[in-house]
């Protein structure tokens, strides 16, 4: 397991997982109307540290007594099996081709209580089209009803079209911004692309950031 990206198990007590614990308190009661039980996390670019960030999220929803399955949906550069030390055999994209699947998710259990991981699984020929169909649709109601929160970890807005084909199935989506990373003018265009298709924006969450603004959000 890569501890030292897991901050919210590695060091609980520091400002960084303390962040995480006020980021998953903001999302839960951000909206009564509207609550959001599916979120996707994404990035405007590459290298903007989304991964950790919804690892470390899922950690924390987890921590609350929520059941809690943590999806890898970035089907081009999968992160999850690597951060939690994991198999990647089977996943995501098992579900999408076995029929057995969908009755029996091959979901692994972390040592965190009330986490479950989706890994990616076997890499398929064409992400978006998986993401984008029904058949998605469909793995998405199956895991709303084994779990209070379910987690999307997706590629970056601007390298694929795969964020915002998935955001527009879920109940919201949390754009992660670098500091000292990511462009304004990436952010403006991730954001614009997200907007072209009626996702739900919840906010914007910085990682990297100086430790008097750790894991600040923006509602």
């Amino acid at each position: 397991m890569a501890a030292t990206k897991l901050i919210t198990l590695n060091d609980p007590r520091s400002e960084a997982a303390e962040a995480f614990r006020s980021l998953r308190t903001n999302l839960m009661f951000s909206s009564v109307e509207q609550p959001i039980h599916t979120l996707l996390l994404t990035s405007a670019a590459e290298s903007d540290g989304k991964s950790s960030v919804i690892a470390n999220l899922a950690v924390t929803f987890a921590q609350g007594g929520n059941k809690t399955i943590l999806v890898d949906c970035d089907l081009r550069r999968p992160a999850q099996h690597e951060i939690w030390g994991i198999s990647n055999e089977r996943g995501l994209t098992t579900m999408m081709l076995e029929e057995s699947a969908m009755s029996t998710p091959p979901l692994v259990q972390t040592s965190v209580e009330n986490l479950q991981i989706l890994p990616s699984g076997p890499p398929p020929p064409n992400p978006a089209d998986l993401l984008g169909g029904q058949r998605m649709t469909g793995v998405i109601g199956v895991l709303k009803a084994r779990a209070n929160y379910v987690l999307f970890d997706s590629p970056p807005v601007l390298a694929a079209t795969d964020a915002a084909l998935l955001g527009s199935k879920l109940d919201g989506v949390l754009l992660v911004v670098r500091a000292g990373h990511t462009r304004r003018e990436q952010t403006v265009r991730a954001r614009q692309a997200l907007d072209r298709v009626h996702v739900r924006v919840v906010g914007a969450v910085l990682s990297n950031a100086p430790r008097e603004n750790m894991g600040r959000y923006y509602g």
